[in-house]
């Protein structure tokens, strides 16, 4: 008999990318180092979210902050290593996304 329960590290990873904005978030930075309002002008988030979202990334090590200093402060986000090694299953979904789905 095969066990059909989910894996415990694929439901972590899920409910991590799954949470709303997170994933484009990501995607987003996948193309390079970016500014707090950069990314919310992006993809139309608002700040309050974002803000909350990056904390959730940054805590999950997806993403990382960089701080500045100078004067005004300039922060900067970007994706760490493990944050990288997502760009392959965003390609894909991308992929099947611009493949079957209509809009």
């Amino acid at each position: 008999m095969t066990d059909h329960s989910i894996c415990p590290k694929f439901e972590k990873a899920l409910s991590i990318i799954n949470k709303r904005w997170s994933a484009l978030i990501i995607f987003q930075l996948l193309e390079g180092s970016q500014r707090f309002c950069e990314i919310e002008s992006n993809i139309g988030i608002s700040g309050r979210l974002l803000s909350e979202r990056l904390k959730d990334l940054e805590k999950e090590k997806i993403v990382k902050r960089k701080v500045y200093d100078e004067t005004p402060v300039r922060i900067e986000y970007s994706l760490t290593e493990k944050g990288y090694t997502l760009q392959p299953a965003l390609a894909a979904i991308q992929h099947w996304a611009e493949k079957e789905i209509e809009i």
